[in-house]
């Protein structure tokens, strides 16, 4: 196998694998009829927090390292270079968006935590009940960015550049003659 195809088959499993795990995050969540304001709740937020946030920081990395390649080489940079670069920038947004929505819960949950220690009136009922379909949304807004991230991750994979998609090469000009 070429040397170039070997690399662009490892940079195509290199974004199903951050899809994987995206989508790996997304499975560790409740379902909405799972979903209880409990200790083992902040656990798996805490868990999946820190998972999340390793994996925007290493969308951001490979992005960075692939951005200055480009920038440094410009002619060497192969049109599945590009894609795979594309498709990590275009998954950090959704990813981040995903580690915001879970950053609500977290806040949702301990405001839950701090109304559970209230007396217990109207008030606090309706507080709970509106605190608790808050954080069904964020559990729920959360899934949507990690499945738009891995989309976008699986779609730069599985994408083919056609052949016009390679970068230009650089013109070599003749020298220029002189005429007396």
């Amino acid at each position: 196998m070429p040397a170039e195809a070997a690399s662009d088959l490892d940079e195509r499993m290199l974004l199903h694998d951050v899809a994987d795990r995206l989508n790996s995050i997304a499975d560790q969540l409740p379902l909405p009829d799972q979903i209880r304001a409990d200790p083992v709740l902040s656990d798996l937020l805490d868990d999946e927090v820190r998972h999340l946030a390793r994996l925007l920081g290493y969308l951001a990395g490979q992005h960075a390292v692939r951005h200055r390649a480009a920038a440094r080489y410009p002619y060497q940079v192969t049109a599945a270079q590009r894609r795979l670069a594309g498709g990590l920038a275009r998954a950090a947004e959704p990813t981040g968006a995903a580690l915001a929505s879970l950053g609500a819960a977290v806040h949702v949950l301990g405001s839950l935590a701090d109304l559970s220690h209230q007396a217990p009136s109207p008030g606090q009922a309706r507080a709970m009940s509106a605190g608790h379909q808050r954080l069904t949304v964020c559990i729920a807004e959360t899934r949507t960015h990690l499945a738009e991230a891995a989309k976008h991750l699986r779609t730069a994979a599985d994408t083919r550049p056609s052949p016009s998609a390679a970068p230009p090469v650089p013109a070599v000009s003749a020298a220029p003659t002189r005429t007396h």
